[in-house]
């Protein structure tokens, strides 16, 4: 099985820092997309937690995207807010996005590294891929 990886050049964060991970890693069918925020050029957006989220979940699937994974083959998300009073907005977009298609999901609330409201990362699967 070989490990293809996606970004692993790094991308660029707040303050122009270079990241040192790769923005996605694919084995054996799975895709995992690494935490996604809501941010355009290394920098956070502002806006509320719909339009974060929004951005975030943008980011997250057009990284799989570009792996060849569409949102029909997500299985399963990670979200975090930082506050709970978001949970019900961050639903609402959530099922924006995955309509006929939810995936599995845990949502927490922590504070994040990057001064924002919301970070998802996405884990993908296809079968003829693996």
């Amino acid at each position: 099985m070989s490990i293809t990886r996606y970004g692993a050049e790094g991308g660029v964060g707040t303050g122009g820092q270079k990241l040192p991970f790769s923005r996605a890693v694919e084995a054996g069918g799975w895709l995992k997309v690494s935490g996604q925020t809501p941010m355009t050029d290394g920098e956070v957006v502002e806006g509320g937690i719909v339009e974060q989220t929004r951005l975030a979940f943008d980011n997250a699937l057009g990284i799989a995207r570009e792996a060849g994974y569409s949102v029909e083959d997500v299985v399963h998300v990670t979200a975090v807010l930082t506050d709970a009073r978001y949970f019900s907005s961050f639903n609402k977009v959530f099922a924006e996005f995955f309509r006929d298609h939810p995936p599995a999901r845990i949502c927490s609330v922590q504070d994040l590294v990057v001064d924002c409201k919301v970070e998802v990362d996405l884990t993908c699967y296809r079968a003829d891929r693996a």
